[in-house]
């Protein structure tokens, strides 16, 4: 995690992080003024809070009340050497936590991830840089031995070479990547987590076998989202790259839509349009992009090669971002090794899809084929020591696909995962399902998962899809656990054989694509010194329905956008109009403003927190219809999740508008103990919401400039260094 520290008045010290911001001081004695606490309180805070933290999650996931467990940590300074000390960490349990319980609880201190670097003891790198913002170099913890040549299947170039390749990409754009964790929690299975330090919103997660297969996965993943722009997509970015020379890549074009805003001819094929738009209710409107907002230019659309001719097919840039997500996206040493994966991972989620909406069992693989592959079989029986059983599944339904399936039980919560993963090789498919099992995950983390149920409309249910294709969590059928499989067992092999394996392999793919009546088109991607590619399947690869481009499209923004982050500046008139498109589009009233309009505020402000039932009651309150508010606030306190300061200030608005909209009670009889209960500024706050000299409370102004919006800019940032990146 990048930390920049800016110098303040005397002593003083901010730290930036994130969206966070810590400020340090020194006591009295040491020059400072007390006014915060010092470095080093910070981290012996930090030890405790962490054990804490630990704590708190063990007692979470065995329903254990944490209301009368207490924590203290002292330091113990050695009088002859201050840096030697001990810290002495004391927990206090309530006597009806049973022995087992608290021997966990004294474990899961010793999880603590504080404790376990100091215990290991940081390196510390000191060095001076030019300019610390042009500094990218990579944070990599992982150095690739240089004269080593790691090769796998899959990958065109040993994995010392593609992580370099990779990192210097990255480098080369001004993108300072680190690495935030790292999870092996069982043999021959590694996850990582990395980002970009200063545009944290950027992170992709890699998982493999060993350290480098998963660190070169990790960067693999994030050059295929800047290449794609995937890291970006929904968010707005701003005024300069609406109205620049191109808003996505050079090669973009932009069409207007015809007469009562008809679809452009220019736009899709005829096999895309009867997929599309099927009833002929897509309109122009429907596709206009959502990153630029700028209607004026029409319908941004992109190239594709169509492959079953050759042909350039445009499709919208909003189509893709609403119906296709992440699927279908990768990068790779070469052409041939990128489209493998793109492909690949379309046959995963499509056939993952089909078994779990038709509920189908899976045949077991025979324990015979599972010898071959001792390091998977290693991995498996680590998961099973830790309790929990595991299914190996061929996924191929009969030998026609290339995926496989593993299933792990969680015995201790009823839960289930159902992990796909696809390649032309039977023992690739077989790893990827298991290390996508644990990618980014604790061992507690497997305790949320959903039961089986023999309920088939919860299975087949659209937006049940949606959450496997997120982090694979959704609910599986008990009819996927029978016996008696659908399918006879496999033993596939789609592998290619060569120098040329990969091309062999995505003609293949391609060519399964063709069986089942499938026309796929490609797009690649290499502007940023790496190849990326994208394959899109209509009516095969959408991970959103196709009739969210119609009911529920990210464009909607546009309804919204301007006068919400113009909000302060809004007139009555105008500010009733927003009050209406609010309530006349079937937005989910908690459904939150950053979402709907596009704009990464930060989570720690109202801004990062406000929803649409929020908003709506402080427009309300701006146009003073006192009874409309008071009610939305009773729903605000009722259901929402928000800070405790403001519900807080939302319980003293309910008083205060009980008092005002009540013809018996007069405010000044009630304003003294008000204050007392609230505190002077939420009463001030409350009663200046009513009064109207205070407006959108906790709302600071900004504007489609985007004044304030720091964490936003740093999106845009990143943004701008492939935008340039792409103009040379």
């Amino acid at each position: 995690m990048e930390i920049k520290v800016n110098f303040l008045d005397k002593l003083r010290l901010e730290a930036k992080f994130d969206d966070f911001t810590v400020i340090a001081d020194q006591p009295i004695r040491y020059k400072g003024d007390g006014s915060a606490p010092g470095p080093f309180d910070y981290f012996l805070a930090s030890s405790a809070l962490c054990a804490a933290y630990f704590v708190k999650l063990y007692c979470d996931t065995r329903n254990i009340s944490t209301e009368n467990i207490r924590l203290s940590q002292n330091n113990i300074v050695d009088p002859d050497n201050r840096y030697q000390q001990i810290f002495k960490i004391q927990v206090e349990l309530p006597e009806d936590i049973s022995a087992n319980d608290r021997q966990g609880i004294l474990r899961s201190i010793e999880r603590c991830t504080v404790k376990k670097v100091v215990q290991a003891g940081p390196e510390f790198v000191i060095e001076v840089v030019a300019n610390l913002d042009a500094d990218a170099q990579t944070l990599l913890s992982l150095k690739a031995d240089p004269n080593a040549s790691t090769y796998i299947v899959g990958k065109d170039l040993p994995l010392e070479q593609t992580i370099a390749n990779m990192s210097g990409v990255l480098a080369n754009l001004g993108i300072k990547i680190e690495i935030a964790s790292w999870r092996n929690l069982i043999p021959n299975v590694w996850s990582l987590h990395i980002r970009d330090a200063h545009s944290p919103m950027c992170f992709t997660n890699g998982k493999g076998s060993t350290k480098e297969s998963a660190l070169a996965s990790a960067l693999g993943e994030y050059i295929e989202r800047l290449s794609n722009n995937h890291f970006y997509a929904g968010a707005f970015w701003g005024e300069d790259v609406a109205d620049g020379a191109f808003v996505h890549y050079p090669n973009e074009r932009w069409f207007k839509p015809g007469p009562k805003d008809a679809l452009p001819t220019e736009i899709l094929d005829e096999y895309c349009l009867s997929i599309f738009n099927p009833d002929g209710e897509l309109r122009g409107s429907h596709l206009i992009d959502t990153n630029s907002g700028n209607a004026q230019r029409g319908i941004c659309s992109l190239p594709y090669v169509r492959q079953s001719d050759g042909k350039t097919v445009y499709f919208p840039s909003n189509l893709i971002e609403n119906l296709y997500v992440s699927n279908g996206m990768s990068a790779g040493n070469t052409l041939a090794e990128a489209q493998v994966q793109c492909l690949s991972e379309i046959f995963e989620r499509a056939v993952k899809r089909e078994i779990l909406e038709r509920e189908i069992a899976l045949p077991d693989v025979p324990q015979e084929v599972l010898s071959k592959y001792p390091s998977i079989l290693e991995g498996i029986r680590g998961l099973e020591e830790q309790g929990f059983p595991v299914l190996v599944k061929d996924a191929s339904l009969g030998g026609i696909y290339p995926v496989m399936c593993v299933t792990l039980m969680n015995p201790r919560t009823g839960g289930v995962f159902a992990s796909f993963g696809a390649h032309p090789s039977l023992e690739v498919a077989l790893e990827r399902s298991l290390t996508e099992l644990l990618q980014g995950r604790s061992l507690e983390g497997l305790n949320d998962l959903p039961p089986p149920t023999f309920a088939s409309e919860a299975v087949t249910e659209p937006n049940n899809f949606v959450e496997h294709f997120i982090d694979s969590s959704g609910i599986v059928s008990w009819r996927f656990f029978s016996a008696k499989s659908d399918y006879d067992f496999v033993e596939w092999d789609f592998s290619g054989h060569g120098e040329n394996s990969n091309a062999q392999e995505a003609e293949t793919l391609f060519n399964i694509l063709k069986s089942i009546d499938k026309e796929s088109y490609v797009a690649v991607y290499d502007q940023l010194g790496a190849i990326a590619c994208r394959i899109l399947v209509p009516g095969y690869s959408e991970i959103y329905p196709i009739e969210d481009l119609v009911w529920d499209n990210t464009n909607k923004a546009l309804l919204f956008r301007a006068d919400i982050l113009n909000l302060h500046r809004l007139d009555n008139a105008t500010l009733s109009q927003l009050l209406e498109r609010l309530e006349n589009n079937e937005l989910d009233e908690y459904g939150d403003i950053a979402t709907l309009i596009g704009i990464e505020f930060d989570e720690n402000t109202v801004w990062g927190q406000l929803t649409v039932l929020e908003l709506k009651l402080l427009i309300h309150l701006a146009l003073r219809q006192f009874d409309e508010a008071q009610e939305l606030v009773g729903a605000f306190l009722q259901y929402n999740d928000n800070t405790v300061e403001r519900k807080l200030f939302y319980q003293a608005l309910n008083a205060v508008l009980e008092i005002v909209l009540n013809d018996d009670l007069e405010l000044d009889d009630y304003v003294l103990n008000l204050r007392r209960m609230f505190g002077g500024e939420k009463m001030d706050a409350a009663i200046g919401s009513i009064d109207g000299s205070v407006r959108f409370y906790g709302l600071t102004p900004t504007s489609t400039k985007l004044e304030g919006l720091d964490r936003h800019h740093r999106l845009i940032d990143s943004y701008r260094k492939l935008h340039a990146a792409r103009a040379k």
